[in-house]
């Protein structure tokens, strides 16, 4: 699975039912920012990765187990 894809994953199963709005303010991201990536259709700097792994307090290898 391609890297993209295997974030997407994992910011859809922790947003569950929040909305946009909701798991941005926990992420600190935009939520458009989080729906493109999302979808796929933006690339992440490690900054931001490092962001979201921090504010969601997990590690690279749940993001990207393989």
């Amino acid at each position: 699975m391609k890297l993209e894809k295997q974030l997407a994953a994992f910011l859809r199963a922790k947003r569950g039912q929040m909305t946009y709005a909701e798991f941005s303010k926990k992420v600190g991201l935009p939520p458009s920012t989080l729906h493109r990536l999302e979808m796929c259709d933006q690339s992440i700097t490690l900054s931001r990765l490092e962001l979201i792994l921090r504010r969601l307090k997990c590690s690279v290898k749940e993001i990207f187990p393989d």
